[in-house]
């Protein structure tokens, strides 16, 4: 206890029990006579002794006057609690302890002695300064300040488990008296403080060090609340990341979980519950054991459990204890979960059920290895901790969702929804051998005999498009250059500008009839390596020449650095049509789901082209039948025609006003797919079936047979084939189509022009009837109607 408290504060502290004798002062004076007396006699006691009213730092002082501090004190440390209450007097912020009650004294004898001095928890030195200020706002100048914190004592019991004690003090007995160092503060000094807190400095020069003085001591009661403590860690450990995912996470929840149960002799271990195949697995997680499994990674809960922990973990979620293993096993007659928990050498446990809503999500196993020390009466003490543990699985379990998701995308890319069930498996044995150190690598995945569907809305002529777009930019953007070069050439007569011109007026020559490949490169090439450094010097001298090449700047887009318009209205075109077409079979995607289960994928290129794949590997656990694809055929021609719809709803409003034209592939074999590791995306698996992607690569661009007609038109509806029972399947639909208004009637018959690699093609071209809406009168347009109905 002779430790110098008296540290670069702005306090002195005295120990005094001066406030205390002012109170025997005046019940020394009191009417009642057995109180008077007593007063009188404390009084008459210390007389002898004025520093104990004047104050003193000595701290050896205590020890000398032991006996009379104890004597003025009996009011507040009464004997008859002295074993119950754990009370000290002390000095504030400090370890400087006299005047215990027997208890705390017992708790510091089973610490270690006399000799043991228990240390404050959340008392920052460096701080100790700033919270003495705060002090002496408060108590001095009348400032609010809320400067309280929770105080702890850390102090192990007889068994070596760590007890906290939190710290309540009574101030009643301080009091804080300014020295000729003090000084006056102003709102605005305080102002500048409570802005500056980690400024030590300008603490020190608002309330110098030693510029008060503290007269007094503190009563200091404290109360056990190793349990809330225990709860608040657990809670801690379960809801941090940081903590979880730590190396020691279990070995810190297991000292926990003792220091709750006030045990040195138990252990923790979790299984999780898996509903669809009601078995318990293994947690590969930061160390995680599990006494139900053992060296298993899963069990059947019938086998794990016996009938009676069944029904009460499963059916009731409902804690399941067993005081004493051995006796429970020869009352069994050997039953397998008291058989395994003997094995282990384990003499008492308990099975908490993790539970959500009903659901089972896992299990909290303690065990013990005496007999009794976990029982049905302290397993209702999980009651308080079982919360934060339900909270920390669900969270566990959207996090692990999270990381197979995040190695499905980072593996895969994005996956769609039909097939995810496959790579999650796939992910979740990824996850599994990573964390056990195999060597992790994710495997191909592979669908087998599905029936692949293809369809695209091309944008018609856009090739043909975009060139006039960039033809008519770059003619703008280099007679404005003309025009700026022509007025510097009037202006100085430099030749370089003449020859510059001649240069300019080659290239708009090149590209007035036709756009070559090259073009716009070199044209570009020209403009940033030779033109504009040019402009640039010009931009110093002429006025007029400054104004003429600000305002070609203006019109030069930043993002491109270069004329931009046309092209502008080009993208943005082809941008609305693709977004139109792209949300519109998103959205009727969802239905086709409900109807079976199949994968989809979509992406825009110039149009809106999809993939669908359709079989009983995709589904899994459902039964596919062949009707199931004649739907999905049937669909997907009636969606198609409501995207040529949308289309040409939108058109009028397009910039460029661009037409397009459809196609659907037909292809009556089953095939394989095989998800690309290295390109992230399906693709159809082995040579065979590559003949179905090259037929959708050229098909776009064929003609029909003997003609110079391409096979795809505006207005008309293509579907290409190779076999007979294909032809006759999608006139039924067309047939069907008509009556509910899609299409017109007119259908022809069409043999394609024989592609490379691939011949014995055919294709129906159906006419497609548009509807509008006029004065809400639905009208229905052919091709041709439409367009003179657009024009008009």
């Amino acid at each position: 206890m002779e430790k110098n408290y008296e540290a670069d504060l702005p306090i002195t502290q005295l120990i005094s029990f001066n406030k205390l004798m002012e109170q025997y002062d005046v019940m020394a004076k009191s009417d009642n006579v057995t109180e008077a007396e007593k007063a009188q006699r404390i009084l008459k006691a210390a007389e002898p002794y004025p520093e104990l009213r004047d104050g003193f730092n000595d701290v050896s002082l205590l020890k000398k006057h032991k006996n009379i501090i104890h004597f003025v004190l009996q009011d507040i440390f009464p004997q008859v609690v002295t074993n119950n209450e754990i009370k000290t007097a002390s000095l504030p912020y400090n370890d400087v302890i006299f005047n215990s009650s027997k208890r705390f004294k017992r708790i510091l004898k089973d610490a270690g002695g006399e000799n043991f001095i228990p240390q404050m928890r959340n008392l920052p030195e460096h701080q100790m300064y700033i919270v003495a200020c705060t002090v002496i706002l408060n108590f001095h100048y009348g400032f609010n300040f809320d400067f309280k914190r929770p105080f702890f004592y850390d102090i192990p019991d007889k068994n070596g488990v760590m007890r906290h004690y939190r710290i309540l003090y009574n101030a009643d007995f301080m009091e804080i008296l300014p020295t000729d160092t003090a000084k006056e503060l102003t709102q605005k000094d305080v102002d500048e403080l409570l802005d500056n807190f980690d400024n030590i400095e300008l603490w020190k020069e608002k309330i110098p060090p030693h510029s008060f003085v503290s007269k007094g001591f503190v009563i200091s009661n404290m109360f056990d609340v190793t349990a809330e403590h225990s709860i608040s860690e657990i809670k801690s450990s379960l809801i941090a990341n940081d903590k979880r995912s730590s190396d020691n996470f279990m070995s810190d929840l297991q000292e926990t979980f003792r220091l709750f149960f006030n045990s040195p002799d138990i252990k923790v271990g979790f299984v999780e519950y898996n509903p669809k195949e009601n078995r318990f697995e293994k947690v590969f997680a930061n160390g995680m054991e599990s006494f139900l499994l053992g060296d298993k990674d899963a069990l059947h809960c019938t086998t794990a459990l016996c009938k009676s922990s069944y029904s009460r973990l499963l059916d009731q979620n409902n804690y399941f204890a067993i005081s004493d293993v051995d006796r429970h096993y020869d009352i069994s007659g050997g039953m397998a979960l008291y058989d395994g928990l003997r094995e282990k050498g384990i003499k008492s446990a308990i099975l908490a059920p993790i539970a959500d809503n009903g659901g089972l999500l896992g299990v909290l196993e303690l065990v013990a290895y005496e007999p009794n020390v976990l029982n049905s009466v302290n397993a209702n003490k999980l009651e308080d901790v079982m919360p934060f543990i339900v909270s920390a699985v669900l969270r566990t379990k959207a996090e692990e969702s999270n990381l197979i998701d995040a190695v499905i995308q980072n593996e895969c890319t994005s996956v769609h929804d039909s097939v995810y069930w496959r790579f999650e498996q796939e992910a979740k044995r990824f996850v599994k051998d990573n964390s056990e150190g195999r060597s992790a690598t994710f495997k191909e995945i592979v669908f087998k005999n599905v029936y692949p569907l293809y369809g695209q809305i091309d944008i018609k002529d856009s090739s043909q498009a975009r060139n006039t777009a960039i033809q008519r930019d770059l003619m703008i953007q280099l007679s404005t250059i003309n025009k700026v070069l022509e007025t510097a050439w009037q202006h100085s007569k430099l030749p370089i500008y003449e020859e510059l011109m001649f240069r300019v007026n080659n290239h708009m020559d090149s590209i007035k009839e036709s756009l070559h490949t090259n073009s716009e490169q070199a044209i570009f090439n020209f403009v940033m390596d030779e033109i504009n450094p040019v402009f640039s010097h010009l931009k110093k001298s002429d006025n007029e020449l400054n104004n003429l090449i600000l305002s070609y700047e203006s019109s030069v887009d930043m993002g491109t650095d270069s004329y931009y318009y046309y092209r502008r209205n080009y993208d943005e075109s082809v941008t609305r049509i693709n977004m139109r077409l792209a949300s519109l079979i998103d959205k009727k995607q969802k239905n086709a789901q409900g109807m079976f289960p199949h994968y989809f994928e979509r992406y825009k290129t110039d149009g809106v082209e999809h993939n669908m794949y359709i079989g009983n590997e995709i589904v899994g656990d459902q039964e596919f039948d062949m009707l199931y694809l004649n739907n999905l055929r049937l669909w997907q021609l009636q969606v198609m025609c409501e995207m040529e719809y949308a289309h040409y709803a939108l058109k009028p409003k397009l910039a460029v006003p661009l037409d397009v034209a459809s196609l659907v592939l037909v292809y009556s074999t089953s095939l394989s797919i095989r998800f690309r590791m290295d390109e992230k995306r399906f693709d159809v698996d082995g040579t065979y079936n590559a003949r179905y992607e090259i037929i959708k690569k050229r098909i776009d661009k064929s003609y029909i047979k003997g003609t110079d007609e391409r096979l795809t038109q505006a207005g008309k509806m293509v579907i290409v084939y190779s076999q007979k029972k294909d032809e006759l399947e999608y006139l039924r639909y067309i047939t069907f189509l008509r009556s509910k208004g899609y299409f017109t009637g007119k259908v022809e018959i069409v043999e394609l022009e024989g592609l490379q690699g691939v011949s014995g093609l055919k294709a129906i071209r159906a006419d497609i009837l548009y509807k509008t809406k006029d004065n809400n009168q639905e009208k229905t347009y052919t091709y041709e109607g439409l367009m003179n109905e657009l024009k008009a």
